[in-house]
């Protein structure tokens, strides 16, 4: 029998592959086995990976063949492996456990150990509800919840649906009792996490979130609520809904709205469906509500097809909706997409966007920063930053740095801004 009790994890990609670190690492405490931050001690790598962007799976497989020429067992979890290639995945001491059976994680360690390990056994679709499951999370204040796995998106640029598959909701009440649960136990932020929020249920012909987040907020407890990335054609059918939901004081004035581009043209040949005037309608509506509400957003620089007059497009929408959050993405064909087969633009031409939409999204958030000198905000201070330093929440998800010689994590207290940076604003406790 092989010996396995230090197990070390890295963890790449999104809030949910996050959550489903916290739940295997939950898992394996309640195993008994120890959970080390140095890889030199580990018996057993785990590497909870994202494929959304080549740059990173690239690196992933790079990571993965440094631990294995170091004689470590590795086990490749999330959503790479049903994406490797046979010769990939026959190296020794590489074990496979797709999003879908992230619960069997002690299964696998009792297979590696007795050599009984069998890929299929950890690959095979099936729908699993990742709630009310031990979890050790990184963040004492902040609870992730995972609403739903999959989507019913057809982007033909996109790989994460091959590898999560189709949209598959996660029972309401499961989802009341993980949060409820994770209020009990000190959390005073919870997000809620899916691959589009805004479609949960809709694979049963209903539109579930405005329930879903009333049903939250009613929770007799103290916090914050953050709704995560919700897709802009989803949006569309619950605004009203969605609207009065977010002027209930529990409910972070945030809204992570990827767009992808702001050209039609580009909307279409991604097969996106929604147009750049729905976006700007759904901004609009929820700005003239909430003024200083934080916008995230996710653009693709140097999709097939993008010409110079549809980058500019994308530049146009970024100034109307002045994002305080923009994840940029040079466009990469993903295998297995209808993206793959197009023409693809040159590396050099995509650079150049890239570097003027970030110079654009850099003046809009000094802009955006500069009227919040000297105020005063009552936030909560959810995160510890660099040493001597905390990071804090107002109502609208604006980020704090609030230096501090005493330990103010979790506490909600009036501040007031004495510098700005593009990104966050440095303040002092009154």
């Amino acid at each position: 029998m092989q010996r396995i009790s230090e197990v070390y994890f890295e963890t790449y990609g999104c809030t949910a592959n996050q959550n489903s670190t916290e739940i295997m690492q939950g898992l394996i405490k309640q195993a008994k086995l120890n959970i080390t931050k140095n890889k030199d001690f580990a018996d057993l790598i785990v590497i909870n990976s994202c494929i959304v962007k080549e740059p990173t799976e690239q690196k992933i497989r790079q990571r993965v063949l440094e631990f294995l020429k170091q004689g470590k067992k590795v086990i490749l979890a999330g959503c790479m492996p049903r994406f490797l290639d046979k010769e990939f995945k026959e190296k020794n001491n590489l074990y496979l456990l797709n999003t879908s059976h992230i619960k069997d994680i002690i299964n696998l360690i009792r297979d590696i150990k007795t050599n009984n390990y069998e890929e299929e056994k950890y690959l095979k679709e099936r729908n699993e509800v990742k709630l009310m499951l031990p979890k050790i999370s990184k963040e004492k204040f902040i609870g992730i919840t995972q609403i739903s796995e999959g989507c019913l998106g057809e982007c033909n640029y996109c790989i994460v649906k091959l590898a999560k598959g189709k949209l598959f909701s996660y029972p309401r009440e499961k989802i009341i009792q993980s949060v409820t649960s994770d209020l009990e136990n000190g959390c005073k932020e919870i997000w809620l996490t899916s691959q589009d929020n805004a479609s949960y249920g809709t694979e049963q012909g209903k539109l579930l979130l405005p329930e879903l987040l009333r049903e939250i907020l009613e929770i007799k407890h103290r916090f914050f609520l953050r709704l995560g990335m919700t897709n802009p054609d989803n949006i569309l059918k619950i605004l009203p809904e969605l609207i009065e939901i977010y002027k209930n004081e529990k409910m972070f004035k945030f809204l992570h709205i990827p767009v992808q581009s702001g050209s039609n043209k580009i909307l279409r040949l991604m097969n996106r469906k929604y147009t750049r005037e729905d976006v700007l309608k759904i901004v609009g509506e929820f700005r003239k509500y909430f003024p200083d509400i934080t916008i995230s957003t996710d653009i693709i620089v140097g999709f097939p097809g993008e010409t110079e007059e549809d980058f500019q497009e994308t530049l146009d929408l970024i100034r109307e909706m002045k994002p305080e959050i923009l994840n940029r993405s040079n466009f990469y064909p993903r295998r297995n997409t209808e993206a793959a087969k197009l023409k693809q633009i040159l590396a050099k031409i995509t650079n150049d966007r890239a570097t003027k939409l970030m110079k654009l999204h850099l003046e809009i958030c000094n802009s955006i920063q500069e009227k919040f000198k000297n105020t005063q905000k009552r936030v909560l201070v959810d995160q510890k930053g660099f040493p001597g330093t905390y990071l804090a929440r107002d109502e609208n998800y604006k980020l704090f740095a609030v230096p501090s010689r005493e330990n103010i994590l979790g506490k909600i207290m009036n501040v007031k801004v004495k510098r700005i940076m593009p990104h966050y604003l440095i303040a002092e406790k009154i």
